[in-house]
């Protein structure tokens, strides 16, 4: 579930937390499979000693890049989590893969449908090459996405949901974005005029600069559902207008919300202001 809001709010809480300029000490893999890349044994071998010199973001990755030149990338997937826990305390259930540093907090990866998964490379490029760019970076200008949404004839929501046309987007902030800009998820790309793709693009920056500013989106209690890595609930829950939000009024006309299947994944829409108008 984690997407680009949730997976930036963990990145603050890290770099707030003093990780830049620590070294690791240890690994514990307790589940050798969270680790794609490279064996769990070389990865325990290869870790300790590693100084972290920045921590970001690329997508819904995040990426601890290493003095040694090596980079960590973690990807959450559906239910991972990076959590700040006091040393020498017991690992709990689902707790996979533990770091140990002499004078901080264990960063423990927690994943309770083990989907999520780290690599330790030299080279970013077979991991990451192939995503799209960044929606919030200032390179990524209206002109590049304009060109971007007219050269494609597929469904809005699967495109958007596409990480290799764009970075970083997963169920919550499509929706949440195409509702902002009065769009369909099934309209077809090529066939959004001018002021729709003009609409879709600032509506897509606002969701998830909104997402951030909220530190995220917590759906519910369960352990699933995304904390901070300092075990923190997102706030954008209470800010959402049209996901989750099934049988209630779209906060814009009132109308009630209905939720659809689009591309196979749960789709949240106004039926009034979100026509598929052709």
């Amino acid at each position: 579930m984690p997407e680009l809001p949730e997976v930036q709010t963990v990145i603050n809480d890290l770099i707030k937390a003093g990780f830049i300029g620590k070294t690791i000490s240890s690994a514990e893999i307790f589940w050798k499979n969270s680790i794609a890349q490279p064996s769990a044994e070389e990865f325990r071998q290869t870790i300790p000693g590693q100084t972290i010199s920045d921590i970001r973001r690329r997508a819904k990755y995040i990426i601890f890049d290493f003095q040694s030149g090596l980079h960590l990338l973690i990807h959450l997937r559906m239910s991972g989590k990076i959590q700040l826990i006091p040393p020498n305390t017991e690992p709990a259930k689902h707790e996979h893969v533990i770091l140990h540093f002499d004078d901080t907090f264990d960063l423990r990866f927690h994943d309770t449908r083990k989907f999520g998964r780290l690599f330790l490379v030299s080279e970013l490029n077979p991991v990451i090459g192939r995503l799209g760019p960044e929606p919030l970076d200032d390179a990524f200008t209206i002109d590049i996405f304009k060109k971007r949404v007219q050269s494609k004839s597929r469904q809005m929501k699967p495109l958007l949901l596409d990480q290799t046309f764009i970075a970083g987007l997963g169920n919550i902030y499509t929706d949440e974005a195409l509702w902002e800009a009065k769009l369909h998820p099934q309209r077809i790309a090529s066939k959004l005029s001018n002021r729709q793709i003009y609409a879709l693009y600032h509506a897509i920056r606002f969701v998830l600069q909104k997402g951030i500013d909220n530190r995220g989106t917590t759906l519910g209690s369960g352990q699933s559902n995304f904390y901070s890595a300092g075990q923190r609930r997102g706030r954008n829950a209470e800010r959402l207008n049209v996901f989750h939000r099934t049988g209630q009024p779209c906060p814009r006309c009132n109308t009630i919300i209905e939720r659809i299947i689009v591309g196979q994944r749960s789709t949240h829409i106004c039926p009034k202001c979100q026509k598929n108008s052709k």
